[in-house]
């Protein structure tokens, strides 16, 4: 029988749990999800919301991104903690950085991207794992970055405007009601990167609650990295893990 494709569901994938190493000498947990029996197209790094306030590598969108799209989309999505990050998989060396130390971090989650040989890598930033992504993308050899509800609090505007004329691509993707940056005002702050394509979700909030906009999300990251994959399905019916 079809099942809906909906809150925690978690579709068929291989699943590896994984270490990242820092430059600075720490170990940073994490997870790999992949496509069952075939290779991935592309491949997400994905970067958590703010650790002080609850971010961590399964924040909803993340985790169901992984559960999600190594079947519906042919992507490989990989999860970590940053830095003195907790999650049931364990917790991470070190402690938070305010997005400085944290660059070590994206630096070795690229590294371990190309030990593996991961294809076509995107960052994909939520909240404050945005800031990371403007920050130390342009360092990696990355296809581009996927902002999901930037508040744009780190980000110089340097740092910002580096990213104008720069062959990687950047989409912004804001919620209509954020807490911090809504779509108007994105637009003023990302006029100094002509190239953007910033998408405004109605009725959109800062943590993407509830399955419409799950799917929104979702729907948007993968347009950018494999649109040959839409319109996602919203139902499953070739087989559950046993879990199901």
């Amino acid at each position: 029988m079809p099942v809906d494709i909906r809150g925690g569901i978690e579709l068929p994938a291989t699943i590896e749990r994984v270490e990242l190493h820092t430059s600075d000498g720490l170990t940073l947990v994490g997870e790999l999800a992949t496509p069952v029996g075939r290779a991935p197209v592309a491949t997400l790094v994905t970067l958590h919301p703010l650790p002080t306030a609850g971010g961590f590598m399964d924040s909803h969108i993340l985790r169901k991104a992984a559960n999600r799209l190594p079947a519906l989309a042919d992507l490989a999505v990989l999860r970590f903690n940053t830095r003195g990050t907790s999650s049931p998989r364990g917790t991470s060396d070190g402690n938070f950085g305010h997005g400085l130390t944290e660059r070590a971090d994206v630096a070795a989650a690229m590294a371990f991207v190309a030990k593996r040989h991961l294809p076509n890598p995107w960052l994909v930033g939520w909240s404050f794992g945005t800031e990371l992504a403007l920050k130390y993308g342009l360092e990696h050899p990355i296809r581009g970055a996927i902002l999901l509800s930037p508040p744009l609090h780190r980000t110089t505007s340097e740092e910002l405007a580096a990213w104008a004329g720069n062959e990687r691509e950047l989409v912004a993707v804001i919620p209509e009601f954020d807490d911090y940056l809504r779509p108007d005002a994105a637009r003023s702050r990302f006029a100094t990167v002509p190239g953007l394509r910033l998408v405004a979700v109605e009725g959109g909030k800062h943590l993407w609650v509830g399955e419409t906009l799950t799917r929104r999300v979702l729907s948007e990251i993968v347009a950018t990295v494999n649109p040959g994959a839409l319109p996602l399905p919203t139902e499953w019916t070739t087989g559950l893990p046993d879990a199901s």
